[in-house]
């Protein structure tokens, strides 16, 4: 993995005390870099109301656009529990601010998988 990314990884790594699951157990983190090469991180929040859970991509994602941010590099999403791929909100909410040709990358203990935003939505609104 690039040095890069292996930033990216340490820092996801570092918000899993942060994630708060109870109910799936599944902790979710994701960090997005920002055109400035600013880090914005965000974990998965469950709520017992389930629709009310706000994934990591997303927390990231308001995190960032909440400090004034809204061009991006690139996003990490780990798990130390599973592969994390984002669900189909994460990816509308990525598609709202980052082209198709915007990487991806999911990664668990092990693994790192690269993707582009296309690869995991074609067909966004």
């Amino acid at each position: 993995m690039c040095e890069d990314i292996e930033k990216l990884l340490a820092k996801a790594k570092e918000a899993v005390i942060y994630c708060y699951c109870p109910y799936s157990g599944f902790h979710v983190t994701a960090v997005i870099e920002d055109e400035e090469g600013g880090l914005h991180w965000g974990v998965n929040i469950e709520n017992s109301s389930y629709g009310l859970t706000v994934c990591a991509e997303r927390a990231a994602v308001f995190s960032a656009v909440s400090q004034g941010f809204k061009k991006f590099r690139r996003i990490l999403i780990y798990s130390p529990d599973g592969e994390p791929l984002p669900c189909g909100a994460c990816r509308e909410v990525l598609a709202e601010f980052c082209d198709d040709d915007f990487p991806v990358i999911v990664a668990a203990p092990g693994t790192a998988e690269h993707y582009t935003l296309a690869d995991l939505l074609p067909h966004h609104f």
